[in-house]
């Protein structure tokens, strides 16, 4: 019995009896319950040697042997320095880990690199083995029970299993790490995009836009107010609507880069002026074109700005009143290049500052100084005519007499002609000259003109009441380039004056007249200027005697133009495409007590005709306005045949209300009909029955 539990335990001779007999059996002393770390590792040590891993997959342990039958692994648990001692707080010294960390505690994947060995066979050890030469007189194995015992197939998958996956260790796989799922990229092609070509799709929006977008970010304010974006700043279409800080802020950022300042009307920087004006004339030094007109402003951002940019060319300070005889002395200092100044309507200065500036500036063409003092000055008109550069000149409600324009234009004492009685003199290069509201010129300065502008183009004479028919006598012959003509309330000129012009060289070139509140002027002179200038484009003959007659003439007049000039590579009244008319002539007929209904319908008929690309924009008395308005809607959108219909009611309406008005017999009938053709006439203004519905209408109040 002894023997057998003996064989049971496997336990070897020399350790069964301590005085040597194999029958007296030892009983083994039970290790201490262990607790902890300890205890969980001692589970793992005899977990990795088990022979039941086969049965879930895994790879036995190198150490275990799997040749013989029915055979149990006896693992030793002795430390590397003892062959029996315990190891089990270190978690290396296990035979069947492969050098390899088995603790709970280490990482997966980790390899140990401290004291590994590779001797797989040094610590297993077979107990019971008889000694060398002598055969075995008792069994040295047991069977395994069958629940426990591995079957053949288990045993040949774990014979063949890689030998890499053999040194594998159960802690030793690699974890998968987690990859981040990436999110969809939004490419922002605005800031990947290069600046330049930022600026040039900025360059494509209009001042208010590009301010408005400076406020999407810090990035975007920053190239908003680049100066690349602002070399012209003229604020004549949102100077009401931009506040004065963007203006400043624009100023003061774009500086360097501004060219053409503009800020007309701009009210709202008079209280930054004071404040910012300095650092805004400082910044904008290289300016070319400036312009303050209407501006509030004070005398010394006026001379900051005038002194700091010394290239200029166009200055333009009309209506500024800070604008004295030391801002212009400034300018003749400082801006040789200077060809336009505008000083009209300063009433704090007069010729002595223009003197300097036509002293100092040679290449000054256009000035305009109305309503300045001081044009009777000798002095400064002979600096004029000896400079002879002038080409437009406007000098609207000033001083000068016919001494002074005469001066102007002849100089002092020049030579006469004794033949011609003229003045010998190069002509002069005026091109456009205004005159109007000089109330002390009279014919004898006005014809001093005669001979002596030949390059003449514009003249405005225009409520110059001394004036009559002899001093335009000679000047329509000698300005054949005459285009422009302002003679509106002039009362003593008469019919004379048109015929003069009529039959003068500058009829076939005269596009534009106004003899508007000549009460003397009718058809005997219009019809001439009528027939013999086919070049008209605008005729205001407001307050005149004209009639009729000259409604009808100018009608025809423009037909026969329409006829005579270039056609169209496609008819008009193909109904593919739309209709389109051109206006030829802009006509003007207020208060002009001979021209009745049957002028306007002349002209409205005219303008209805199937194949007319001329048409002509009358403007007359405001009962019949709204009807010409919507005949001129109705033709310019190609809608002929309802033009004519409105025409054809109105001429009814008009009819049916002049027989209303006359008495005798048959007086309510025809007033009836008249009643009857304003409601006629008053639908089809409104679009007529087949556009829409009839407004209605009541009975109207019995009382009144």
């Amino acid at each position: 019995m002894a023997e057998n539990s003996s064989a049971d335990l496997n336990v070897p001779p020399e350790v069964s009896g301590s005085g040597g007999a194999r029958g007296e059996a030892l009983r083994i002393q039970e290790p201490a319950k262990l607790k902890g770390r300890k205890r969980f590792l001692r589970s793992l040590q005899r977990i990795s040697s088990s022979p039941s891993l086969a049965r879930m997959g895994r790879v036995p342990s190198s150490g275990y042997r799997t040749g013989g039958k029915a055979s149990m692994s006896c693992v030793s648990l002795a430390s590397s320095s003892s062959a029996y001692g315990h190891a089990y707080g270190n978690p290396y010294s296990s035979q069947t880990s492969m050098g390899f960390s088995t603790a709970a505690t280490s990482a997966a994947a980790t390899p140990v690199t401290d004291n590994q060995t590779s001797d797989l066979k040094s610590r297993i050890r077979i107990v019971g083995q008889p000694p060398q030469g002598q055969a075995a007189t008792t069994p040295l194995t047991a069977p395994l029970p069958a629940e426990v015992r591995s079957t053949v197939k288990e045993t040949q998958f774990s014979v063949t299993t890689e030998t890499t996956a053999i040194n594998e260790d159960y802690f030793s796989g690699k974890v998968l790490q987690v990859v981040p799922k990436r999110e969809p990229q939004t490419i922002d092609f605005w800031s990947e995009m290069p600046y330049e070509i930022r600026i040039q799709v900025l360059r494509c929006l209009k001042p208010r836009e590009i301010v408005r977008c400076s406020a999407v970010s810090k990035s975007w304010h920053k190239i908003c107010f680049d100066g690349q974006l602002w070399t012209n700043v003229d604020t004549k279409d949102y100077y009401r609507d931009i506040p004065g800080t963007a203006l400043v802020k624009i100023m003061t950022a774009a500086g360097p880069f501004v060219r053409d300042l503009n800020l007309r009307g701009c009210a709202q920087l008079w209280e930054r002026w004071a404040t910012h004006g300095e650092a805004i004339s400082d910044a904008c030094r290289n300016l070319q074109y400036f312009s303050l007109e209407g501006c509030k402003i004070d005398n010394s951002s006026v001379y900051y700005f005038l002194i700091r940019n010394t290239r200029l060319v166009h200055i333009n300070l009309c209506g500024v009143q800070a604008v004295t005889n030391n801002a212009l002395k400034i300018v003749a200092q400082g801006c040789p290049q200077l060809e336009f100044l505008n000083v009209s309507w300063c009433r704090h200065l007069d010729t002595q500052g223009l003197h300097k500036v036509v002293q100092s500036c040679p290449k000054l063409k256009e000035l305009k100084a109305s309503e300045t003092r001081g044009w009777w000055v000798k002095a400064f008109l002979q600096d004029l005519f000896n400079r002879n550069t002038l080409e437009r000149l406007v000098i609207a409600h000033c001083d000068i007499d016919d001494e002074g324009l005469k001066v102007l234009l002849q100089g002092e004492e020049p030579e006469i002609d004794l033949l011609t009685d003229r003045a010998i003199i190069p002509p002069r290069n005026f091109r456009h000259l205004n005159l109007s509201r000089c109330e002390q010129l009279s014919d004898k300065g006005v014809k001093c003109l005669a001979h002596n502008v030949p390059r003449l183009v514009g003249l405005q004479l225009s409520h110059t009441i001394g004036l009559t028919d002899d001093a335009f006598k000679h000047l329509f012959e000698d300005t054949p380039l005459l285009t422009h003509l302002d003679m509106e309330e002039m009362e003593d000129i008469t019919n004379a004056t048109l015929q003069t012009l009529a039959q003068s060289p500058c009829a076939l070139r005269l596009q534009h007249l106004n003899i508007s509140y000549c009460e003397s002027l009718g058809d005997t002179g219009m019809l001439a200027v009528l027939k013999a200038c086919p070049g008209l484009r605008s005729l205001d003959l407001d307050n005149t005697r004209v009639s009729d007659l000259v409604l009808a003439e100018a009608a025809a007049q423009i037909r026969l133009r329409d006829q005579e000039g270039p056609r169209g590579p496609h008819l008009w009244w193909n109904k593919v495409e739309p209709r389109r008319c051109k206006v030829a002539l802009h006509l003007t007929v207020y208060d002009c007590q001979n021209v009745t209904w049957t002028g306007v319908r002349e002209i409205m008929s005219r303008n209805a005709e199937q194949d007319r690309e001329l048409i002509i924009s009358l403007k007359c008395f405001y009962g019949y306005q709204d009807t010409v308005n919507e005949h001129m809607k109705r033709v310019k959108a190609g809608r002929l045949e309802s033009a004519e219909r409105l025409e054809r009611k109105w001429a009814e309406y008009m009819i049916a209300t002049e027989e209303a008005g006359v008495g005798g017999a048959g007086a309510r009938r025809r007033r009836r009909r008249a009643r009857e053709a304003a409601m006629v006439h008053a639908d089809e203004e409104e679009g007529g029955p087949r556009g829409g519905r009839r407004r209605a209408r009541s009975g109207g109040c019995a009382l009144m």
